[in-house]
């Protein structure tokens, strides 16, 4: 017999299996499907999908304990500070683990420290369990994945990053053909 906490939680975790199976079924066809996701903010907060529909989004993946995170995160703020203005919202999504017991464990104080640190002002999001980035088949730290206003995914992800580059200037086509859409 299943406990009543045990209980309640089966219809979330099969919600969140048909989520993150709907978005990997668009991002494998093709299909505009917006993604839906709920992420927990370092700051104890939530931003779910549904909050951003009607902006376009900037979901930049990385994590604390990765060197390449740190000029990730520069070129992150600088694309938030640019895009300010323009209906953009960028995050910085933190792929360390929230278990204690994991190698890439990471607090949220610890996790705010990193992004005072780097002079990182987005919003964390955390994605300690890696459903999201496994949902848009993202194969590499740090990574980029853009969402149109409808909350669709819009083209492959950007994975990698120049340490020398400019992470705007990389984007800004992109973001640029994305603001102009209707």
């Amino acid at each position: 017999m299943s406990s009543p906490k045990r209980r309640s939680l089966k219809p979330l975790a099969l919600a969140l299996v048909f989520a993150f199976a709907n978005v990997a079924l668009a991002v494998q066809t093709g299909q505009a499907v917006p993604v839906e996701f709920k992420l927990r903010t370092a700051d104890g907060g939530e931003i779910t999908s549904e909050m951003l529909r009607g902006d376009v989004v900037v979901l930049a993946f990385g994590a604390s304990w990765l060197p390449l995170s740190r000029a990730q995160v520069e070129g992150v703020q600088k694309l938030a500070d640019q895009y300010s203005e323009r209906n953009v919202r960028v995050y910085w999504v933190s792929t360390d683990s929230a278990s204690p017991k994991s190698k890439n464990y990471a607090t949220d104080g610890q996790l705010r420290d990193f992004a005072k640190r780097q002079g990182l002002k987005v919003a964390i999001l955390r994605d300690s369990e890696g459903s999201l980035v496994k949902a848009l088949h993202i194969d590499q730290l740090p990574s980029v994945v853009l969402l149109n206003r409808a909350g669709s995914v819009s083209g492959s992800p950007v994975g990698g990053l120049d340490p020398n580059g400019n992470l705007a200037d990389q984007l800004a086509p992109r973001l640029n053909k994305l603001l102009a859409e209707n």
